[in-house]
């Protein structure tokens, strides 16, 4: 006889329990989502990577051409601007699936 317990026969043993003490094994939703503070620091992250994205390619072409604050003002705006596109869908597309939770209709479905 080996030391390792057989699986099956765990679960076997689990299922013949539940049956004894008459309660079903019910899997709940806890641990699948993301909670706020993830959701916070995502956001974050995508505005803060813009930035740094666009002050690195403004950067890099001021040092290349010798123009030094032109294309580093762009870009960083652009990249600020493009930060600020991605945190909105991340914040759409966290709406979408809190509203698809519920159980309500997602905006611009059904009227």
């Amino acid at each position: 006889m080996s030391d390792d317990p057989d699986p099956e026969r765990l679960r076997a043993l689990g299922a013949r329990i539940s049956r004894v003490k008459g309660t079903a094994k019910v899997r709940t939703e806890t641990g699948k989502g993301f909670s706020q503070g993830e959701v916070g620091w995502r956001m974050v992250i995508e505005l803060v990577t813009g930035m740094l994205l666009g002050l690195s390619i403004g950067y890099g072409l001021d040092w290349v051409f010798g123009t030094l604050p032109i294309f580093l003002v762009i870009f960083a705006m652009l990249g600020f601007g493009a930060g600020v596109k991605t945190m909105l869908g991340t914040a759409r597309q966290m709406a979408a699936e809190q509203d698809k939770t519920a159980g309500k209709p997602a905006a611009g479905e059904g009227d």
